[in-house]
């Protein structure tokens, strides 16, 4: 590929819809690194439930980001965004064609476009929300925000905790709204965007996710949880397919009953990271059983434009 213009292609859709394989096979076509864009894998003790590429897909092209943390650290979406940034910053000096991938849209937009600046606030917050979600869950955490935040409580994803605690530990931590930090000024990248959304009919996204969650639990899902129950109150571990079985460990759930609501949780996850992606005008959508030369060759006459502009 011959291109002077340093260009991201970031693959994007919803859990099991194939973006892994699609990334591999368009880092051994541009000869790409990939870097990995799914805040769930970051962390090594969390393999099955995350679904980590298989070994024989990491062997296929160079990743980053995928299991370099423990649980025991804390690792947020700024920190990420700094990260990635650097080590794309040495990638492009090998090659000008990178590739991102991952269902984490808020850290897609950081790596894209820059975060707004959050101050630090006390880790100790974070540590006592956790605890109030597990006493009093997430109704009593949205209340609050309704109380400190009500522009942030009107537009966040209410059934998502992660999102309700950052936005909280927030308010809590500098007596401001959250909402006041957002939609500053952004520092412009130095690199060219490519977006590819994957998606396909619904009933065959449910039917994906269904089946791998019954692939994760025969491949040890519930040993996994089980080896870390004694920390399930970590912010890693707050996450769908830990928190169902760690109800199970706790005598809440039956393991049926738990199952099926994992496969509950990530339909709708599935749904939450579909409705993110589609405000997004600019990513070219494919139906995931699309022709790979398609998107390819779509890829390439995107990269073209790009290295055709002044």
């Amino acid at each position: 590929m011959n291109t002077t213009k340093n260009t991201l292609i970031t693959i994007v859709g919803p859990t099991a819809i194939g973006k892994t394989a699609l990334s591999i096979a368009l880092a051994n076509t541009f000869n790409a690194s990939i870097i990995s864009c799914d805040s769930r894998q970051f962390f090594k003790e969390m393999t099955i439930g995350t679904a980590v590429p298989e070994p024989e897909e990491l062997d296929a092209a160079a990743h980053y980001f995928i299991q370099n943390r423990s649980i025991f650290e804390t690792y947020n979406v700024g920190e990420f965004e700094r990260d990635a940034l650097k080590k794309l910053e040495a990638l492009f000096k090998e090659n000008p064609i990178q590739i991102m991938v991952g269902g984490s849209g808020l850290y897609i937009d950081a790596v894209l476009r820059g975060l707004d600046y959050f101050p630090e606030v006390e880790q100790k917050i974070r540590e006592d929300l956790v605890l109030k979600l597990e006493k009093n869950g997430i109704e009593a955490l949205q209340q609050q925000l309704k109380e400190l935040d009500i522009e942030t409580y009107n537009t966040i994803a209410l059934d998502n905790p992660h999102r309700i605690m950052r936005a909280l530990e927030i308010c809590i931590g500098t007596q401001i709204p959250y909402s006041t930090f957002k939609n500053k000024p952004k520092k412009p990248r130095n690199f060219n965007s490519i977006k590819v959304g994957l998606n396909t009919d619904r009933a065959v996204i449910y039917d994906r996710i269904n089946k791998r969650v019954d692939s994760m639990m025969s491949k040890g899902l519930l040993e996994e949880a089980k080896n870390l129950y004694a920390h399930k109150n970590l912010n890693a571990l707050q996450t769908v397919g830990y928190r169902e079985l760690f109800s199970f460990f706790d005598g809440s759930f039956t393991k049926d009953f738990a199952i099926s609501e994992i496969k509950k949780n990530t339909r709708r996850f599935a749904k939450r990271q579909l409705t993110w992606f589609k405000r997004d005008e600019s990513i070219l959508w494919f139906d995931a059983i699309a022709d790979l030369k398609t998107i390819k060759d779509t890829i390439r006459k995107k990269i073209t434009q790009i290295d055709n502009t002044l």
